[in-house]
């Protein structure tokens, strides 16, 4: 590995006294640590130890360490087994290594867009912690240029809801049973819910699975995934469609998978269309 670490990232040593089940940083540690550390060998961390560091349960770990922006997660980058074998627009899986971004750990709500753009244009309005709905993919990518943020790709947010490199095989955002992670048909009583209610994915995202669907920035194609690039996918370059991911309250289990596609027109805006957005800054 070469180069220095990406983004805000910056090494630090943490101590155990319960066989690794908790983790508090070493403060005084001094050599190889803090921000920009070049990756290689023959890197030294050390640092003084006494009597509370002592005893026959502690563990050590060196990990990296990064300070996200007021609501967002770290996504730390790397590669996975993108698509599935359920639709024929989710095949074939493939290889794609996306890098480090951060996420938004919520779905924008309605209190967050009615602050940006002056009004809310959802149908199940008077829910400020909802997520925004009703909107076109133009109108979030409107909310995303005024915030400084972007839409995620689509391999970005699959990725993600997956739960990036440390992530689990799961069927839904965070678990194979549905209704820890998400509000659909079957439990949402026909209308969205504050954002973060349900469990949230290995990374601390919520919603990633239902509650409504998230726009991405790519253009849709059934058969792009036959043909994608292995490194940061950004879809095609043109099209009719944009892509949605994540499923809805009023939709299937089926939509709600990590693997499942959706798409509209970038022009409509529905009740179960919303977004969350991703910076890499």
């Amino acid at each position: 590995m070469e180069g220095e670490l990406q983004g805000k990232e910056e090494i630090m040593l943490g101590i155990s006294t319960d066989w690794g089940q908790n983790y508090k940083p070493v403060s005084n540690a001094e050599g190889d640590i803090g921000k920009h550390v070049k990756p290689g060998r023959n890197k030294e961390i050390y640092f003084l130890a006494n009597d509370a560091l002592g005893g026959k349960n502690a563990k050590f770990k060196v990990y990296a360490n990064v300070k996200s922006p007021p609501g967002m997660v770290y996504v730390a980058g790397g590669s996975f087994q993108m698509g599935s074998n359920k639709q024929s627009d989710e095949k074939p899986i493939h290889t794609v290594t996306v890098s480090s971004f951060f996420m938004d750990a919520t779905e924008v709500t309605q209190a967050q867009y009615r602050k940006v753009m002056g009004k809310n244009p959802s149908e199940f309005s008077g829910c400020d912690e909802c997520p925004v709905e009703n909107v076109s993919w133009h109108d979030a990518n409107e909310y995303a240029k005024r915030v400084g943020k972007r839409l995620p790709t689509e391999a970005e947010w699959e990725y993600a809801a997956r739960g990036g490199s440390a992530g689990s095989p799961t069927k839904y955002a965070g678990s194979n049973t549905i209704k820890d992670v998400a509000w659909y048909r079957s439990n949402s009583g026909s209308k969205t819910h504050r954002v973060a209610q349900k469990q949230p994915n290995e990374l601390g995202l919520y919603d990633m699975s239902g509650n409504v669907w998230e726009w991405c920035s790519d253009w849709y194609d059934d058969n792009y995934y036959k043909n994608s690039p292995k490194y940061n996918p950004k879809g095609p370059n043109s099209g009719s469609s944009r892509v949605l991911r994540g499923g809805r309250w009023g939709g299937g289990d089926d939509a709600c998978r990590v693997a499942g596609r959706g798409r509209s027109g970038p022009y409509f805006g529905l009740s179960f269309s919303g977004f969350r957005l991703v910076s890499q800054d």
